[in-house]
């Protein structure tokens, strides 16, 4: 009789060792929805599978790519959940949930005892570029893939997932960038002299000059707008996108939503006072011209010449970018190799402990899923 596996999460069932189809205990498996391409808008050739998920994998299993084929109108059966083959690596897993679990509630990290002590530190540094503002950005050296996090509208690299993904990619040794962009946190310029070009070419700055070999680029909000395009002009360096509550055209969208009385109005005021409850006095202020430069980076009016595995991750209650846009996103990207994830409960930001451990199962899924394809 198979023995049981114990873990923090929970006790899973018995699994057959050798059994080629492995998969998780009824009580934490997810509620599963499948779009096909004929059930999507026009256009694309991908092959979509969209998971809901109202509660996280738990126990020894781990989250593998869900695969599917087109047959017809409808998706190919979902991929299995396969348990974690490596113990070695699993333990390094539960030291990094211990390391989640103090981040998350903003106390400070004992190092378990089953992670090395001596790990790589992430200190501030400053790239200079002749003509362009310098960027704030922290660095750790390690294994390749590496993974660079692009935050959100003037969002700074001191966020929960940012530093979530920063003590995973130490826990398994990964090379990892996180940095500001122009005009924001500790980077330099001017945040009202700043445009979705601007940001763009900060991100390929660090592509080109600071990270090393393939990268995973995991992109929030904003952020996933700017991965399809860093993806676009860097094909061979940009190994795979993970987009969490990707909001690609989202200011151009919500802006052409506007009544026309209230754009002429925005349009000779200059500035744009977008209501949010994530900014501290309710709004954003948002330059008109930012707007409209914003348009000439629109994405989802024809194909998007992308081509490496896609995850998107979007939470179905997100007041800012309605969940749709990954579906959309998904349509509209070349690749075959593409999956949505929906969190049931999840708002715009993703920042809840359940919403980081599945972001950090995705990469470490991509991670698992190129290692195999490189050997």
């Amino acid at each position: 009789m198979p023995s049981q596996a114990k873990t923090p999460w929970g006790t899973n069932r018995p699994i057959a060792r050798g059994s080629p189809e492995r998969r998780l205990s009824a009580h934490v498996r997810p509620q599963l929805k499948r779009f096909s391409k004929s059930r999507l808008p026009a256009g694309g050739a991908c092959a979509v599978l969209v998971t809901v998920r109202s509660e996280l994998l738990c126990g020894s299993a781990r989250y593998s790519r869900a695969s599917g084929k087109m047959a017809g109108a409808g998706m190919a059966t979902l991929g299995s959940w396969v348990p974690r083959r490596r113990w070695g690596r699993e333990a390094v897993f539960l030291g990094f949930y211990r390391g989640l679990s103090a981040l998350l509630a903003g106390k400070s990290e004992r190092t378990p005892r089953w992670v090395p002590a001596c790990r790589p530190k992430s200190s501030v540094s400053f790239l200079s570029r002749p003509d362009l503002p310098n960027l704030a950005y922290k660095k750790l050296k390690g294994k390749s893939p590496g993974i660079i996090f692009i935050p959100g509208y003037i969002s700074n690299m001191n966020g929960t997932k940012a530093l979530a993904i920063e003590e995973f990619c130490k826990s398994l040794g990964h090379a990892y960038i996180r940095f500001d962009y122009s005009g924001v946190g500790n980077s330099d310029g001017n945040l009202q002299e700043c445009t979705v070009g601007k940001w763009r070419k900060d991100v390929l700055s660090i592509i080109d000059d600071l990270a090393e070999g393939p990268q995973i680029l995991v992109g929030s909000s904003l952020g996933g707008w700017l991965m399809l395009h860093a993806a676009i002009a860097r094909p061979q360096k940009v190994v795979a996108l993970i987009g969490i509550a990707t909001a690609v055209d989202g200011l151009v969208i919500q802006f052409n939503q506007l009544p026309v009385e209230v754009k002429k109005e925005i349009e000779v005021k200059g500035v744009w006072s977008m209501p949010s409850k994530y900014s501290e006095k309710g709004v954003y202020d948002i330059q008109y011209s930012f707007i409209k430069e914003a348009e000439h980076h629109c994405l989802l009016h024809s194909p998007i010449p992308v081509n490496c595995p896609i995850r998107l991750l979007h939470g179905m209650k997100d007041d800012i970018v309605p969940w749709h846009t990954s579906i959309q996103v998904a349509d509209r990207v070349v690749s075959k190799d593409v999956d949505v994830i929906l969190r049931k409960n999840s708002d715009h930001r993703m920042k809840e402990k359940s919403d980081i451990q599945l972001l950090v199962y995705t990469i470490d899924d991509l991670i698992d899923k190129l290692s195999t394809v490189v050997n």
